[in-house]
């Protein structure tokens, strides 16, 4: 058994899981690699240390310093994340939360020792970014990461997540990824386009207007710079949208095959199913998705257990990513 000096090591290198059960094709080989087993249990791990250490490397963050303050605005695993660094690192993070988060968010920070500052629920995780922005001109002495736009964020995955994924399955034809930030994406996109051309890149979101939990539609107005950045328009294959029930559906159709993964997870499943059916029966294809956290923080959403409309109403009042 292996020893780490720090829950930091484990960060990375995470299994990959084939769920060709939920597959709509024998042709069709779907995988999914499993980010909830990161230690603070999402993907957004790997984000939080690439951009700390190289605000730390950039001399933004000086490892020791007292009363050093991160600012950053989230909905959930980013912070939470970035929480957990910031613990075992240190700093003092403010955290700019909606207000209408559900509760595992909120005791989750806590619990790492984070402070919230709350923005107005209704303006969701663009009104977030907006008062952090300002907060942060009104206080140039804390440092803001800002993942949205800071290229470590996608670097992230362009050094780790696409190296591990090519490494474990070079037979990939196909990756599916949600559209949040967009760094998984443009990350692991970069590198198997230029490692492996003809892979597939398809990006996962919500119908403009629409929740689904941890993914945005363009359409609605705020295009994350590091899409612009890393020419997100031309490196995409294709955009699949996908709606708030069908999350909630694949969510719980992705415990078949014993994984018990988050609401944004099961919109990128559901996404794959899309890919996976456009695939001539004569071609043999393998898709690879990423199962962005575990479904612990999703308990109270009752998504596993309440009619699914219910589920589908009630998240268009509380943020549950």
């Amino acid at each position: 058994m292996a020893r780490y000096a720090s829950v930091l090591e484990l960060i990375g290198e995470t299994p990959i899981v084939d769920v060709s059960a939920l597959s709509p094709k024998a042709n069709v080989t779907i995988l999914a690699k499993l980010e909830g087993r990161n230690p603070a249990g999402s993907v957004k791990d790997r984000v939080a240390i690439s951009l700390i250490d190289a605000a730390e490397a950039q001399g933004d963050l000086v490892p020791g310093k007292p009363d050093q303050v991160l600012i950053e605005p989230s909905s959930g695993n980013t912070g939470i994340a970035l929480a957990m660094v910031c613990r075992l690192r240190g700093y003092h993070l403010k955290v700019v939360l909606p207000s209408n988060v559900s509760p595992e968010r909120r005791q989750l920070l806590l619990a790492w020792g984070a402070e919230i500052i709350d923005s107005p629920g209704s303006e969701g995780s663009n009104g977030a970014v907006r008062l952090a922005q300002r907060l942060s001109s009104e206080h140039p002495e804390w440092v803001f990461l800002y993942q949205y736009a800071n290229p470590h964020n996608p670097l992230a995955h362009y050094h780790g997540t696409g190296p591990e994924i090519l490494r474990d399955v070079p037979e990939i034809t196909h990756f599916v990824a949600g559209l949040g930030t967009s760094g998984t994406l443009m990350g692991v996109g970069r590198y198997l386009k230029e490692h492996k051309p003809a892979t597939q890149v398809w990006a996962i979101e919500p119908p403009s207007g629409e929740m689904v939990d941890g993914l945005r539609s363009l359409d609605d107005g705020y295009i994350p710079p590091i899409f612009v950045d890393n020419h997100g328009a031309e490196m995409l294959d294709r955009k699949v949208v996908v709606r708030p029930k069908e999350s909630i559906e694949w969510t719980r159709r992705m415990t078949e095959v014993g994984l018990f993964v988050g609401i944004s997870s099961g919109a990128i499943m559901a996404g794959a199913v899309k890919c996976a059916l456009l695939v001539p029966d004569d071609e043999v294809a393998t898709i690879v998705t990423i199962a962005c956290d575990d479904g612990w923080k999703y308990l109270s959403t009752g998504a596993w257990s309440d009619d699914v409309d219910e589920v589908v109403e009630r998240a268009k009042k509380i943020i549950y990513f």
